[in-house]
């Protein structure tokens, strides 16, 4: 009987992508779970959220939440969306709109995010990208939205070099991966996991050819289905969906 739910739900874990705007399921992955939301920008406005209309720091998923409430728009989804300073201010590049408030930060100190390689998760309309910080300085793409974070999970297929199996170093973390320019893939860890077995997840099991850290103990994500009573406050940039009008 074991055998056989195990089956069953690799099966469902492995089906292939609904067409729902965005999509959420629970994977279990090297004896940790993990809730995984994919959205689909074809049916969806994936936004990043950093100020509020006065100016101020949205702060915490729920301030975006009402923020969009106050507009008529549902919150379908959303996530911490990368580091950020203790201002809530982005560390590397965060572009809003078609507007970059942040450049690109190539530094190389400064904890997770300098672990080179690190990365930038951008989207322009209905396609969406992961790329290491050095080949999106040269190639450039069109991009709406972008958030610098790091380390890079998973860099054209392969693990960041960095990570090590076995590792005890475990924390919450979050992330995002693209395994078709369609569809992004947000992760966030239910239980502590090491960088090795979170990397491993998006390669092995969601199939992204790249995937980028978003962060870690404040990591936090919200669904109509997942309204955890406490949240992240003090946050800087956040990723929502909203259905498209």
């Amino acid at each position: 009987m074991r055998v056989l739910f195990l089956a069953l739900f690799w099966l469902i874990a492995a089906t292939p992508l609904s067409a729902e705007p965005v999509a959420c399921r629970g994977v279990l992955h090297a004896g940790a779970t993990y809730t995984v939301c994919t959205v689909d920008l074809r049916s969806t406005e994936l936004r990043l959220f950093w100020r509020d209309g006065s100016g101020r720091p949205f702060g915490s998923l729920r301030a975006v939440e009402s923020d969009l409430t106050g507009q008529g728009r549902d919150l379908l989804f959303a996530m911490n969306g990368g580091m950020y300073e203790a201002d809530g201010s982005p560390v590397g590049l965060y572009v809003e709109g078609g507007v970059p408030f942040h450049g690109v930060n190539t530094a190389s100190s400064g904890g997770n995010f300098a672990l080179k390689p690190n990365g930038i998760f951008y989207w322009k309309g209905d396609k969406a990208g992961v790329m290491e910080t050095q080949r999106f300085l040269k190639e450039r793409p069109p991009a709406d939205f972008a958030t610098q974070s790091g380390p890079m999970l998973v860099v054209d297929g392969k693990l960041h070099p960095a990570f090590i199996q076995g590792s005890t170093s475990l924390k919450l973390r979050n992330g995002v991966g693209v395994a078709d320019p369609g569809h992004a893939i947000f992760a966030i860890s239910e239980n502590p996991v090491s960088f090795y077995d979170f990397a491993t997840l998006f390669r092995d099991v969601l199939l992204c050819k790249n995937a980028l850290f978003l962060d870690g103990s404040v990591s936090s994500m919200s669904t109509p289905e997942r309204r955890p009573a406490l949240l992240s406050a003090g946050l800087g940039p956040i990723i929502g969906a909203v259905a498209r009008k």
